[in-house]
């Protein structure tokens, strides 16, 4: 298992450098100046020349790309071109609020997208199957930012339960909405995940030994049958989490809620050329970290998996 670990730590390096370029040159293949945006339609060509000195843009591309490879090896990610801010010290007091989002979006759609779907499993056929099923449908076609705005307008404007928007210095009311916004896509894909993973597990030969030895519905469907279900479905959690950590722009853009989805929509908005490869890089180290941490959990979930190792 270390070595593994190992393995895939030291495979991050060619992805991330990978990953560096490619947005490096997407970013320089828009239309449009940087310079042009800060100072103005108006402005003479002697300002934006020097602006584009100051940003180090009038230098040859490759010159750009390996100067920013130096500030990445000095740990590093640049400073903004408006604010003049650290993009590490932006990201490390975004990513908080975002961690805070993403976890109980994840957590509520992993409880009750798993319990939809054994109990639509479980129930197969009948009318709560129908329904589960139904409403799993329904969550994943509605777009979120319509979502958004009706939880909105139902919860906020008419019953007046809960806050529209913003973050209310750490209330936990002001979660509610952008979380269940942002959750409900996933807890339909689980809900699905589960029913089907848990009807090909319910088929199985060493089922049918479990109910032959008398053990209850319950003690079959979930001591025997949900553990060796929950692979894909712990594969779906962690790429979803892994999403929602890099930020949930739609969502975090309809509440008002500062994570790093409105950080990175602004400073694609802007050209801020720091912001948007800061942005991406932490988004590729965060879905590396938790891709592994999905593999880690195979070892634990599955007995198979162990057998393999010893092998």
């Amino acid at each position: 298992m270390a070595l593994y670990i190992l393995k895939r730590i030291l495979l991050f390096i060619p992805t991330l450098l990978g990953i560096t370029l490619i947005t490096f040159i997407l970013m320089q293949s828009l239309p449009g100046d940087a310079a042009l945006g800060m100072a103005g339609e108006r402005a003479n060509p002697e300002t934006i020349a020097r602006i584009r000195a100051e940003f180090g843009a009038d230098r040859p591309l490759p010159i750009q790309y390996f100067g920013y490879l130096k500030l990445l090896a000095a740990g590093e990610l640049g400073r903004s071109y408006y604010t003049n801010r650290n993009v590490s010290e932006d990201l490390l007091q975004k990513f908080p609020n975002t961690v805070k989002l993403a976890l109980a979006a994840m957590i509520c759609a992993s409880v009750f997208g798993i319990g939809l779907g054994v109990l639509a499993a479980s129930k197969r056929g009948t009318n709560w199957d129908r329904l589960i099923t139904l409403l799993s449908v329904g969550g994943i076609s509605v777009p979120v930012f319509w979502l958004g705005l009706a939880l909105m307008l139902l919860f906020a404007f008419y019953l007046r339960w809960l806050p529209p928007s913003g973050m209310g210095n750490g209330s936990p009311l002001y979660l509610i909405l952008p979380a269940a916004t942002l959750g409900t896509f996933s807890l339909s894909y689980i809900v699905r995940m589960t029913r089907s993973t848990m009807l090909e597990t319910l088929s199985q030969p060493y089922i049918a030994a479990a109910r032959a030895k008398g053990l209850s519905e319950g003690e079959v469907v979930f001591k025997h049958a949900l553990k060796n279900s929950l692979i894909p479905v712990v594969t779906l959690i962690g790429l979803d989490l892994g999403s929602y950590l890099n930020g949930a722009v739609l969502t975090e853009t309809i509440f008002g809620w500062d994570g790093l989805g409105r950080y990175a929509l602004d400073g694609i908005l802007k050209r801020d050329y720091p912001v948007i490869m800061g942005v991406v890089l932490f988004g590729a180290m965060i879905f590396v970290i938790m891709n592994l941490l999905v593999d880690i959990s195979y070892h634990f979930l599955d007995p198979r998996v162990r057998v393999k190792e010893k092998q």
